[in-house]
């Protein structure tokens, strides 16, 4: 019985991540806007705002590569890409979501001839800067609608909980890199909070521990030194590059500044991106338009064009990236064909 009880508990979260996405496609959004109406603000995209609409989705997908480059050197752009587009892919389709795009993004990076250790500490890097920016923007949301003169009671509880969350892992992170001693010690009470909360969910202890924090210490003390501006820059250019096509899709698509502003619109993409971040569904699907649409239309947008510009965004970041990822494995399949030759 205790062994079953994980499959049962994965097949419980993977098939209530099913109904909250049908509902929110097949439930939410038609009763927030039907889909002819929707269909009908589409229709009335012009070349200029199309031409604007590609540009930005060229620019967040450029965008994936330059922190695996930074985390990782010698790894060249257009092999990052090839990396970020496959591992993005994988995480958008299967359950896990983030997890799978780990796997995947290591399986790659050996099979290019990367050692383990640089990987891992690429890996761990790009990851927990993502977070730190998917946690601040909630706090910089809150100041920018303030310095607008506007308020959003739940943007203010996701700001609390994000501040406190990223003065933890900061502070975990320069505590880490103080001294071995320190990581080592952290590593150890981490694991022991780790496992007794897995012990809890019956399932098996994790896999580090104290050395494993010190040994992430040991790779990632110089490089940090020498390039932590360079990776929090292209961390921010690179999310931030989400945010504008999301902005554009709204100017496109008949929700002027006079009902949602740049800032309110900033407020809202924050707290769907911090919701999305929960794994739920994979990508976020259905958390992330529902989200977004209830915070869009609680400053004003109008029905049609915020649920219209809600499904141009995340059609614009995903579906490229999926289809780029089917030719970036592809491309991966040929290269480990031919080295094996």
């Amino acid at each position: 019985m205790g062994a079953g009880r994980p499959t049962w508990q994965r097949v419980m979260f993977g098939g209530f991540g099913l109904v909250l996405v049908v509902a929110t496609f097949g439930y939410f959004l038609p009763k927030i806007a039907d889909y002819r109406d929707v269909w009908a603000v589409l229709e009335q995209l012009t070349w200029p705002w199309i031409l604007a609409l590609i540009g930005a989705t060229i620019l967040n997908i450029v965008t994936f590569a330059p922190p695996w480059q930074v985390a990782l050197p010698g790894l060249r752009f257009i092999s990052a890409l090839t990396l970020t587009q496959l591992s993005t892919a994988l995480s958008i389709v299967f359950p896990g979501g983030a997890a799978v795009g780990i796997a995947s993004s290591f399986g790659v990076l050996r099979s290019w001839g990367f050692p383990s250790r640089e990987i891992g500490r690429a890996v761990t890097l790009v990851s927990l800067w993502n977070q730190f920016a998917n946690l601040s923007y909630p706090v910089i949301a809150i100041f920018l609608l303030s310095a607008s003169g506007g308020n959003f009671a739940v943007l203010q509880t996701a700001a609390f909980i994000g501040a406190g969350v990223l003065c933890v892992a900061v502070a975990m992170l320069v505590a880490v890199l103080a001294s071995d001693e320190l990581a080592t010690n952290l590593g150890d009470l981490s694991a022991r909070g780790a496992n007794w909360i897995k012990d809890k969910l019956r399932r098996g202890p994790v896999a580090w521990s104290g050395e494993s924090f010190e040994r992430f210490r040991r790779d990632s003390l110089d490089l940090l030194r020498r390039r932590w501006h360079l990776l929090t820059l292209v961390t921010y250019v690179g999310t931030l590059s989400v945010f504008l096509v999301l902005l554009i899709s709204l100017r496109a698509l008949g929700v002027p500044a006079s009902e949602v502003s740049w800032e309110e619109a900033f407020a809202a993409w924050a707290l769907a991106r911090l919701l999305g971040s929960i794994p739920i569904t994979p990508g976020g699907v259905g958390v992330v338009e529902l989200g977004l649409t209830g915070a869009l239309l609680a400053f004003g947008g109008n029905n049609a064009g915020v649920v219209a510009a809600v499904l141009l965004y995340r059609f614009l970041t995903m579906v490229p990236t999926l289809l780029l990822g089917l030719i970036a494995a592809a491309s991966a399949r040929r290269r480990e064909a031919h080295a094996r030759a």
